[in-house]
């Protein structure tokens, strides 16, 4: 799972195996660390997104994260979606991928190196059903 800003910053965590509120939880922690000015997050309506542990947490942040949920089906909205279509498009899409560890490996690197191009990040926010996410700041 990833988060994006409209000033090119990348967050991920890969999980293995399913993605429930804990695991949502443990991510929101980790976009939170090092923070000193508010999180808008923009989610989909994933299950643990909506999840009464993932809301009672974000209550619990006293405003300095909150969620604002997309529409249901509408993916083209979700500029996050856009790392992962750049991801499957320029990172693994079409190599020969042999093992488990090797498509993990490939994953890493390649988000690492959007993190280190915030130009690139900054990029997707230009596309036109995601212009909405950036003009606010």
């Amino acid at each position: 799972m990833s988060a994006i800003s409209p000033r090119g910053e990348l967050r991920f965590m890969l999980v293995e195996g399913r993605v429930n509120a804990t695991v949502f939880v443990q991510f929101l922690l980790r976009l939170l660390c090092g923070v000193e000015r508010p999180i808008y997050l923009i989610v989909d309506g994933h299950p643990s997104h909506r999840a009464r542990e993932t809301l009672d947490f974000v209550k619990a942040t006293e405003g300095q994260l909150r969620l604002f949920f997309l529409p249901p089906y509408s993916p083209e909205l979700n500029a996050d979606e856009l790392v992962w279509n750049h991801l499957k498009s320029h990172g693994v899409g079409r190599r020969f991928i042999q093992t488990r560890d090797e498509l993990k490996s490939l994953v890493i690197a390649h988000l690492c190196s959007l993190q280190r191009t915030p130009a690139r990040v900054r990029a997707f926010f230009r596309e036109r059903n995601v212009r909405y996410a950036a003009r606010s700041c």
